[in-house]
């Protein structure tokens, strides 16, 4: 498993929050999701041979909170 952090522009609410887990904890192989609205940002556990940084990105970004780094 592979803890990841990543900022995400838009987060502002539990909604948003919310909005992220579901888009990200659908995918294969992500374990935990956490927001926190006053860093704008998002932590995550997963399994990188199941699922990669880069579709998590693109699960955040379609959900309308695209990563910024």
């Amino acid at each position: 498993m592979e803890t990841l952090e990543l900022k995400a522009r838009g987060i502002s609410c539990g909604h948003c929050v919310s909005t992220i887990r579901e888009a990200v904890t659908s995918l294969d192989g992500v374990e935990f999701v956490d927001g926190n609205i006053l860093s704008r940002s998002v932590k995550l556990r997963h399994d990188p041979g199941r699922t990669s940084k880069s579709e998590i990105e693109k699960a955040m970004a379609g959900a309308g909170y695209p990563v910024t780094e």
